[in-house]
């Protein structure tokens, strides 16, 4: 799937209302690696800036970087005070900082990049012990005590909307070139609760739905109004709690 297909106000605009997971995770990343504050962090493939947010949590000042200039053009509408900066990149290309980077965060980022370019760049780009930290959470077929869901899930979501092709490598220290370290993997679940409508919006912008979309095969509306009409019997007016997995890795520079 090319990274374009995230190049677009719809889903920009979809990323912006994201459940901000991100903050969880840097709550994980902070007890891991007993981050206090650091100064000066970049956020490679933000999106809409929810996981630049977070990095905000761990440091003075953040960056975030994205190839779409759509999804940099929101984040610029919503984080306008002078501790975050934006700017259109690839991931293996970011600019060389005044000072260089305490810290990079990867969200949901290593199944588009190239691995080599992106740890050839961060090393320019990354202090002497600085970190970084590739993490990503998805949804599951799990939700609390609702195996109706986990149902259609399996035997209509997935059907209707085939999971796309993308890389999914699992980086080890042997993968890294020699300025890095692999110094840990952790796994873990996330939880978030959801109302009909939230779930559907965000289902909208799922790259299974993103894709069908993309091909033409489905409208927008088509898509919305069949999965209202199939979780409907699945909410029944209540809301609902979704499991996420998620993973960080965290890369030390050496």
């Amino acid at each position: 799937m090319d990274n374009k297909a995230f190049d677009s106000q719809r889903i920009a605009e979809g990323y912006a209302k994201r459940p901000w997971l991100h903050k969880e995770v840097m709550k994980q990343i902070r007890k891991d690696c007993n981050i206090e504050r650091l100064n000066n962090g970049l956020d490679v493939g933000c999106g809409a800036g929810l996981s630049t947010k977070a990095l905000r949590m761990l440091c003075e000042h953040v960056t975030g970087t994205d190839i779409s200039s759509e999804m940099i053009a929101v984040c610029k509408q919503i984080y306008k005070d002078s501790s975050y900066t934006f700017y259109v990149s690839k991931a293996e290309e970011n600019k060389i900082p005044l000072i260089p980077y305490d810290i990079i965060t990867a969200a949901g980022v290593v199944n588009w990049i190239d691995k080599d370019l992106f740890l050839n760049n961060a090393e320019k780009i990354l202090d002497s012990n600085g970190l970084i930290i590739i993490y990503d959470f998805w949804i599951t077929d799990r939700m609390d005590n609702n195996y109706e869901y986990t149902e259609w899930f399996r035997d209509k979501y997935l059907k209707m909307f085939p999971k796309p092709y993308r890389k999914e490598d699992v980086w080890k220290q042997i993968d890294l070139t020699d300025a890095f370290k692999m110094e840990d993997k952790v796994a873990y679940d996330l939880k978030y609760e959801f109302s009909l409508d939230e779930f559907v919006d965000f289902m909208m912008i799922q790259s299974n739905v993103n894709e069908q979309i993309k091909k033409g095969f489905l409208s927008v509306e088509e898509i919305r109004n069949w999965m209202i009409s199939t979780l409907l019997p699945i909410f029944s007016g209540q809301k609902k709690t979704l499991i996420f997995e998620g993973y960080n890795w965290y890369i030390r520079k050496r």
